[in-house]
Order: C-alpha cells, then sequence, then structure tokens
C-alpha cells in the first residue's frame, strides 16, 4: 500500500478511466485524495458526468507516469459513501476546497477504490510490481 500510496502522492495528476453512459470510453485528469483507513480516497462532485458514469458502472482504472518513466496501474470498483472524514481529507487539498468551499457541500462526493490492484512497472527490464489493496 504504502509504494502505491507514494506513487500518487509523487505525480498528483492522474488519469481516471471509465465506461461513458453511451458505452463508449472516458478518461479524465483526476486527483488522488488520500489514504485513509486502508482504503484509496478520490472525490468529485455529482453533477459531473463522471460521477453519473461511476454510478451506471462502477468499475474504473487510474495510471499515471513519472518523470522518470515509471508508471503506475490501479483498478477498482469506485465505491460513494458519504464519509464526513474523507471529505475533510479532500477538503483540505487548497484546488478541492476552492472548488467545493467545505466538506458538506451537498455537491461534493468522496468515494474508494474497492477490490483494488496496482501494478507498478517501469522500461528497466525488472518485472512490475503488483499490489492487492
Amino acid at each position: 500500500m504504502n509504494e502505491v500510496v507514494t506513487f500518487l502522492n509523487e505525480n498528483p495528476v492522474q488519469y481516471l478511466a471509465t465506461v461513458g453512459r453511451d458505452g463508449k470510453a472516458k478518461c479524465r485528469p483526476f486527483m488522488f485524495a488520500g489514504e485513509m483507513d486502508g482504503k484509496l480516497w478520490f472525490c468529485t462532485n455529482n453533477t459531473k458526468a463522471v460521477y453519473k458514469d461511476l454510478q451506471a458502472n462502477p468499475y474504473t482504472e487510474i495510471t499515471v507516469s513519472s518523470p522518470a518513466y515509471a508508471w503506475i496501474r490501479l483498478n477498482g470498483r469506485a465505491v460513494f459513501e458519504n464519509n464526513m472524514a474523507a471529505k475533510e481529507m479532500c477538503i483540505a487539498n487548497p484546488i478541492v476546497k476552492g472548488q467545493y468551499g467545505e466538506a458538506s457541500n451537498p455537491i461534493f462526493e468522496v468515494f474508494y477504490l474497492a477490490d483494488a490492484h496496482a501494478v507498478i512497472a517501469d522500461f528497466s527490464g525488472n518485472p512490475p510490481q503488483e499490489y492487492s489493496l
């Protein structure tokens, strides 16, 4: 878990892929909010297409590469939860706070990845590192 959290924190703009409600692939820039209680948390708002897409099909994959040409692929099932502690963790990010103001904002949503699996790899020829989270 620590290696995954470190990689996501060091590469702050990830790309989240979903299957849109139109059946077509969608990929969006996203930010990892943090780890809490052994779960990887993210946030969005309930007026966005990504929220509606994840409600229709919660399976997602997130990827990002580092300046050193290493990358992570992280997949799982998005589970939305009205978790005030997770919302407070997310809103501590100034970018998120600037968008939503406070954790109690009714459009502000948080989710974690259930049954998460991560692969960290690079071009070194070494085998990828795999994590079940």
